[in-house]
């Protein structure tokens, strides 16, 4: 098959990676599925009189993946009917959007010339898998705000947004700075109203900026800390530094932070773990004790512990040290289960999992049974995987099957567990009046995004 026929596949289903990860090997499942839907995306989209690039980007290109992905599997993971592949209608209703969503995990790159080798680097990945899109446009910027507001807004059905970034490198250098997170929901707010985005505020307590907490609150106004605990990034922003990691329950980094975080009031630490090539300081096993050590502090676990490579299997004796299993292990072994003060959260995870359907329902199975529907909370890890709406409607039509839920006590994805994970949960922990938010969104006509893009552009 040509090169162009297999990448002409919906993302869901593309081989992606971000400034944090190299793709994992595909799966014979995958390629299975990938195939599968390349050759079909190419009949369907004659059939329904759209170009190639259009029908695998549209709703259909993504029912038309995740139908492949069961078909594959001999499995039905993805509920939906066989004809939302070429029936607009259909794809739309097995996507309906039922209440708000809030992403709590976005990033865009600023512009500044000392970011050229971060987003060069992260852009040959993409002409990599996708060289046809890129022909005629080397250097164009492709991770700037208006990027950002086309992926998580114009394209796709987000209310509310949280913008984070990465720690940046011993140089300070980062993609984006607090001061201008704090800037971009000003911005937001000047334009689109107040509750369209939040922004979070890094902190690197291993090289002693916990001190800086205080006026870091007052200033930049976040509703959460960022904290790496892999330490700082290399000259490349790509890599960490050997030696720079910390813990969240040492005293000298992770108590200062917490300390810290208690005494501003704004109490919740969103923490990147997992997604680290497995170095140690990236490993969510220091959560349970730093959760149980500070109760009125809420900690948001990035990304869930998920290592792209490691295959997710169900939680147990002798896998406890597995993936998202490290989450779950940390809390068990200090007491803590549902309704506790620690969130699994599913930036990039999702993306990874998807496509690997068992180990989705598995994923899904383990932090439902023991962290909770309550305390799961929906991110993307956006821009990097382009529009978010693929991610969205293949989270809404995932199942855990039943074989599944009966074979290891797995509780079902229930529609009520969707809405609390797309917002519930998060409205929770940063305090949004989801009301509120869906009457805003309700009456949006994005006109705003145009406003913010100039407003950018002039700055």
């Amino acid at each position: 098959m040509a090169m162009d026929a297999r990448t002409s596949v919906p993302t869901i289903l593309q081989p992606l990676q971000n400034d944090e990860y190299t793709a994992p090997t595909r799966t014979e499942l995958q390629q299975r599925a990938i195939d599968a839907t390349a050759e079909g995306s190419v009949e369907s989209a004659e059939r329904v009189s759209l170009s190639l690039r259009d029908y695998v980007s549209s709703q259909r290109g993504t029912a038309a993946g995740l139908l492949s992905l069961n078909d594959v599997a001999g499995v039905r993971y993805f509920e939906l009917p066989p004809e939302a592949g070429l029936d607009d209608g259909a794809a739309q209703s097995a996507f309906a959007k039922d209440g708000p969503v809030i992403d709590v995990q976005t990033h865009w790159i600023a512009q500044r010339p000392s970011l050229d080798v971060l987003r060069e680097n992260i852009s040959f990945v993409y002409k990599i898998f996708k060289p046809d899109w890129w022909d005629g446009i080397d250097g164009m910027v492709a991770y700037d705000i208006a990027e950002y507001l086309r992926c998580v807004f114009v394209e796709a059905e987000t209310d509310l947004a949280v913008i984070t970034a990465a720690p940046g490198n011993e140089a300070g250098e980062m993609m984006l700075k607090n001061d201008e997170m704090a800037g971009m929901r000003e911005l937001f707010d000047r334009t689109a109203g107040t509750g369209r985005l939040l922004n979070h505020t890094v902190v690197r307590p291993n090289i002693g900026e916990a001190e800086k907490m205080a006026e870091w609150a007052a200033r930049y106004r976040p509703v959460g800390w960022k904290v790496y605990t892999m330490g700082l990034m290399d000259e490349t922003a790509l890599h960490p530094v050997p030696g720079s990691g910390w813990r969240l329950d040492d005293e000298e980094s992770g108590g200062a932070l917490l300390d810290q975080a208690r005494a501003t009031g704004v109490k919740v630490i969103c923490a990147h773990k997992g997604l680290s090539g497995q170095v140690d300081a990236g490993s969510p096993d220091d959560v349970g004790p730093a959760a149980v050590a500070y109760p009125d502090l809420d900690f948001l676990i990035y990304h869930s512990g998920y290592e792209p490579g490691v295959t997710e299997v169900p939680y147990g004796p002798g896998t406890e040290d597995v993936g998202v299993n490290r989450l779950i292990q940390s809390m068990k072994a200090v007491g803590l289960g549902k309704l506790s003060n620690v969130y699994a959260e599913l930036g990039s995870t999702w993306f990874l999992v998807l496509s690997r359907p068992e180990e989705a329902a598995h994923l899904f199975g383990k932090l439902l049974l023991h962290v909770g529907e309550d305390n799961i909370v929906w991110g993307t890890d956006s821009i990097w995987y382009g529009p978010t709406q693929p991610l969205l409607d293949a989270f809404r039509a995932f199942q855990i099957p039943d074989e599944l839920c009966e074979r290891y006590g797995y509780p079902k994805l229930t529609t009520e567990a969707k809405r609390k994970i797309l917002a519930g949960n998060a409205a929770r922990v940063y305090g949004i009046d989801l009301d509120q938010l869906a009457v805003a969104a309700a009456s949006d006509d994005l006109s705003w995004t145009n406003e913010v893009k100039a407003a950018y552009g002039a700055a």
